[in-house]
């Protein structure tokens, strides 16, 4: 869980691979509770990882009521049964709440239904109401089958067959109420949709300088509206897990008043519908909105978003997720023996784990406990680190401080990206709050040599979330050149500490300005610096500030390329990205895309690869799928270009399907961005309280790895960069390449050695509570 689970070390992937085999085996998959986006791209995985395997694959309509009434509801699935499903929202298979598999009677009409089809392995993607019915099920399976024997329904030797239950479970729930993962699937679509709609209503706003109460779904969690609250940057927060004090309505009236007199021509306030204040009364979006009106005379408006939040194409972090997790279950399933408790797929960092489904269940329900008895606090512990991170970047952001501390300056480097400004509006807001005073550096390090630089204030960056590109400026200049006048430029401005927001310039523009400390005394300040680029291509993080949105931008586009085709019979998209050398792009988008080919540079190719992916595209073609979509990364070859691709795929296609190529260029770098690259994490806390610095970790990058942020010198980073190219030696996604190339049909070796393994919570939340 962010950080907190601990895994127990790889497994011997040479003897896992001699047993992966799913041949004899069935598996059933059925989506039950509520529909989320992101559930199709999870089936569609389970389908196909399946059949890769061997195993048959059964899809069971509309859940647990399916399953009990049988019939045609059970269906086997084939390869083709799931194409053109992962960018439909909500559940193709349907989903529907089920009385019936609450009663004994019902579960034992739901085994009979799957030992006739010898179904033993379950995916069952919904929340913990669903997964609790599983275990139990699972629980109950040895019992009914001996109720089944002894009735004559089913045959003594059917029972021994089938004698076993094997549970895997995927969370779907747009709420993010799940224990032991952090992200569910259809929370980052959930987000996506509220943030268009605060995004339009802002507009409104603002040219009425009106209020708007925004009511978001979220009856006993209130991920949706703290995360959707960051993101847009409102005024005020109401969640069911911190009630505010009493009093708030005065304090919350005169922050609404106070954020007036700066100049803003609008507020707004989200509220949970499950919000409640410290003695358990319901705070309804109307009854905010009555108090702002009685209270401030403010021209007011009550927006409650309802089922729009379920509805939509899923994004493309909860396609991949949902692939991830569908691929993960199915080898949890592959090496499920009779004594392995049923377990729950979950998204820890960017790995993908396990966890015993039971103990995730109690630990949600201890959560829900916690707010019953008031003990608020313990309950953000239980919803995770995540949570708790965000709750206290919220506070951080809302707060400020009069006194002076140091004078800290912000600038961005590099290319422009999608959450550049929400990152500087944090870094403004966190470093005000902590004292200090902030200046904004105007187009990066040439614009520090000229003196572009001035005091930055609290309501100089209101509005900033939601804005796309660079509004301080940027440039791709490394501060070489410039050093002596930056130098002069901290001397006459004071400059204490140094915070970069950017790209690999921006990297290279910190290990410079490290190697002229030895000259320039001004120079020996804290220095950190946050990555944004859309190539995703920066050592010693994971992920980049720029490159969800610009997957986004990515899949979007796809989507509708594809579906322009959808009258016409068999075409082919060859489709380049952006990134430099770093293949993040073209890997990850293809795999949100559903694409049948991705080229990079880090992965080598010949004409002979592309000749067998046109002959493999061709094969396809011949059955019903009617499309097919090849990314290019803008640098994967110097010779195999996409005007050669796609000349080669047309050639070689003639008679089968023809082509189309599009170029997507800086679309992918202009739009706004997402909820992802709303904040950055309390960087201003972590500088040194000091005036003087010229240690290795005085200049340093925070990065995402693996499940935690790290501050790491830039000098270390050296020996894992890759300067030619402009990217990391080692890439964590390349592991995803395979998963890409089993979900499009290719035959492929798949590196399991980092798949997930059990993990236990119940240990670490118990640590986590005794620090309150």
């Amino acid at each position: 869980w962010g950080g907190g689970c601990e895994p127990t070390g790889p497994r011997d992937t040479k003897k896992f691979f001699e047993n992966l085999s799913g041949a004899g085996k069935s598996i059933g998959v059925l989506t039950s509770g509520g529909d989320a986006q992101g559930m199709n791209a999870a089936v569609r995985a389970v389908v196909r990882m399946g059949i890769y395997v061997g195993a048959k694959v059964y899809f069971i309509h509309e859940g647990y009521q399916g399953m009990v009434d049988g019939g045609d509801n059970i269906k086997e699935a084939s390869w083709e049964s799931v194409s053109s499903m992962l960018q439909v929202g909500g559940t193709v298979i349907g989903s529907a709440r089920c009385k019936d598999f609450r009663t004994h009677e019902g579960r034992l009409r739901a085994a009979l239904n799957l030992v006739q089809r010898g179904i033993t392995n379950l995916c069952v993607i919904g929340g913990d109401g669903s997964l609790t019915g599983a275990n139990l099920f699972r629980e109950e399976w040895s019992g009914l089958l001996d109720e089944l024997v002894q009735s004559g329904q089913i045959s003594e030797e059917a029972a021994q067959t089938h004698s076993a239950l094997h549970i895997v479970g995927m969370v779907g729930s747009i709420d993010n109420d799940f224990c032991g993962t952090d992200m569910t699937i259809g929370t980052d679509s959930a987000l996506h949709r509220i943030i268009e709609v605060v995004d339009a209503i802002m507009t409104t706003a603002q040219s009425h300088q009106r209020t708007f109460v925004l009511e978001v779904m979220g009856r006993h969690c209130g991920y949706l509206a703290l995360v959707s609250a960051l993101a847009c940057g409102a005024d005020w927060v109401l969640i069911p897990e911190m009630p505010p004090k009493d009093g708030w309505e005065e304090q919350m009236c005169h922050k609404l008043s106070e954020s007036r007199l700066r100049g803003s021509r609008l507020n707004i306030i989200i509220v949970a519908e499950g919000a409640t204040d410290r003695h358990g009364n319901p705070i309804s979006s109307n009854t905010v909105k009555d108090l702002v009106v009685r209270c401030l005379g403010f021209d007011t408006r009550v927006t409650i978003l309802g089922h729009v939040q379920r509805g939509g194409t899923p994004s493309a972090f909860d396609r991949i997720l949902a692939s991830r997790m569908g691929v993960e279950a199915v080898l949890a399933l592959l090496e499920a023996s009779p004594g392995t408790p049923a377990c729950v797929v979950s998204l820890c960092g960017n790995q993908a784990v396990r966890l015993p489904l039971m103990e995730c269940v109690q630990m949600t329900q201890e959560v829900q406990k916690a707010m019953d008895e008031k003990r608020f606090e313990e309950a953000v512990k239980l919803r995770g680190r995540s949570f708790e991170n965000n709750l206290n970047t919220y506070k951080l952001l809302s707060h400020r401080k009069i006194d002076s501390s140091f004078n800290v300056a912000v600038l961005n480097v590099g290319a422009p990206a999608a959450g550049m400004n929400a990152a500087v509006r944090s870094a403004v807001r966190v470093g005000i709050t902590e004292g200090h005073t902030l200046f904004a550096v105007n187009d990066g390090f040439e614009g520090f040599s000229k003196g572009q630089i001035k005091e930055i204030k609290w309501g100089d960056v209101g509005g900033w979330t939601g804005q796309g590109g660079s509004l301080l400026g940027t440039k791709r200049t490394l501060p070489a050149k410039h050093i002596d006048k930056i130098a002069e430029q901290m001397r006459i401005h004071n400059i204490n500490a140094l915070l970069v927001i950017g790209g690999f310039e921006a990297y290279l523009g910190l290990l410079e300005l490290q190697a002229a400390r030895s000259k320039h005394a001004e120079l020996c300040v804290p220095m950190v610096m946050v990555p944004a680029t859309v190539s995703n291509n920066i050592p010693g993080s994971d992920l980049s500030i720029g490159a969800d949105t610009a997957l986004n931008a990515i899949t979007d586009t796809c989507d509708r390329i594809k579906q322009s085709a959808s009258g016409t019979k068999r075409r082919v998209f060859i489709i380049e990205t952006m990134g430099g050398y770093c293949g993040y792009l073209a890997t990850v988008g293809g795999l949100a895309a559903g694409a049948d080919a991705a080229y990079i540079y880090e992965e080598p190719f010949d004409i002979r690869d592309l000749q067998s992916n046109v002959e493999h595209l061709t094969e396809k073609m011949k059955t019903s799928i009617q499309r097919g979509l090849v990314l290019r990364n803008e640098n994967c070859s110097e010779n195999y270009t996409t005007d050669f691709i796609y000349q080669l795929y047309s050639e070689e296609g003639k008679g089968v399907f023809d082509c189309r190529k599009n170029v997507l260029g800086h679309m992918q770098q202009v739009q706004t961005h997402t909820h992802l690259h709303t904040h950055t994490n309390t960087v201003m806390t972590q500088i040194e309280r000091r005036v003087f610095a010229n240690t290795e970790d005085s200049a340093c990058l925070l990065g995402m790895r693996r499940r935690a942020l790290v501050f790491q010198p830039v000098i270390q980073l050296k020996d894992e960069t890759d300067f030619v190219h402009r990217i990391p030696k080692e890439q964590w996604w390349l592991r995803l390449r395979p998963l890409m190339k089993i979900l499009a049909k290719y035959k492929t070796s798949y590196d399991v050695s980092d798949s997930g393994q059990l993990e236990h919570i119940v240990r670490l939340r118990a640590k986590d509570i005794s620090a309150i």
